[in-house]
Formats: structure tokens, sequence, C-alpha cells
């Protein structure tokens, strides 16, 4: 359990966010090794070494704390893309091709990612309704994307709904291993099919 003198001198504010960080890190892991039978209040608690009025402060069940972990990754996907995106040229195969490498490592480097945004988050209701918002935005991002190159907003909008529902799948079966394991080989044949 957490020592009094633990949080001494720490303002409460502080407090309450370095605890809430910490519960939904070990959420990451508990969840992203175990899935979703694996995690509980006590289970989290047991993790970071706290009392359950600790978890009870920031999140009212486990249904919003696995909520926080998939924003906390999702978040991290996003800045990973932008990092890849970051210096490249407006050539659309090469920004198109840096996008799905980027997801496709994030995904798999780490399989705790790739449980929380995409392998669990088809059957967890909690997750399900994450992924459909995250899913939206990134419809969103490629509609922005491809209309600064396809002047035809009709066009812009079946390339970037195509895009988001491949790009979901390519993830699904690229995590399942039912592609091989050489990114830039899928990374080079998803974007020639994307962009022909």
């Amino acid at each position: 359990m957490s020592s009094p003198t633990r949080w001494a001198g720490v303002p409460l504010a502080d407090r309450r966010a370095e605890r809430r960080s910490k519960l939904v890190e070990a959420a990451f892991d508990i969840f992203g090794t175990g899935g979703e039978t694996a995690l509980s209040v006590r289970s989290v608690c047991r993790a970071c070494g706290f009392n359950t009025r600790y978890f009870y402060e920031s999140f009212a069940d486990t249904d919003e704390l696995l909520g926080a972990v998939y924003d906390v990754t999702a978040l991290a996907l996003g800045e990973a893309i932008e990092r890849e995106l970051a210096d490249l040229p407006s050539s659309v195969r090469a920004r198109t091709r840096a996008g799905i490498v980027a997801v496709l490592d994030f995904s798999s480097t780490d399989p705790r990612r790739g449980r929380v945004l995409f392998t669990e988050a088809q059957a967890n209701r909690v997750l399900a309704q994450r992924r459909s918002a995250t899913q939206e935005l990134l419809h969103e991002l490629t509609l922005a994307e491809t209309l600064t190159h396809a002047p035809d907003r009709l066009v812009g909008r079946i390339r970037a709904v195509m895009f988001t529902g491949a790009m979901s799948a390519l993830v699904q079966q690229w995590l399942s291993g039912d592609l091989g394991d050489d990114l830039d080989v899928v990374a080079d044949h998803a974007v020639s099919m994307l962009t022909s």
C-alpha cells in the first residue's frame, strides 16, 4: 500500500495527476499483456502499490480507466504519425507511405499498443466506442490531407473513406502476422495500391 509519506510535500493536484498517470500505465501493461479478464481495480492498485481509494479518486470504474488507456495510446500514435510526416515533401506517395509505416510500426513495436488500439478494440465495448471516434478523426485528417492534392471534393472524400477502412484492415492483418514480418514490403505494396 502507498505510504503516508510518499506524497508529503507534493501539492494535491500534482499528487492526483501522478497517481492517475501511474494507474493508466499499470492498466496499459495489465490489459496489454493479459487482456480484459486480467484488468480489475485490485490488479491495477496492486501493480501501483496503491490503496483502492486512490483508484476511485480518478476513475469511477475499470471501463473509465480503460477509456483513458485507449486515449493515451491513441494520442501517442497520433504523435508518432506527426513526427513521421513533419519534414516530408508534399508528395502524396511519400506521405501516405510514411503514415502507413508509422501506424504499423507503432502498433507492432510494442504489442500492448496494438492490443489496446486494434485487437481488443473490436470486442471490448469501451474500446470499440473509442475506436469508432478515432476512425472518424483519422477520416477527417485523411480528408484534409487528400483535399490538398485532389481538387475534386468527391474524389477526396472517396479516397479518405477507402484509406481509413483499408488502414484498419491492414493493421489487423499485420498484427496477426498474416502479412509476414517485412514492414517495408508491406508498406510498399499498400501505398502502391492506395495511390494507383
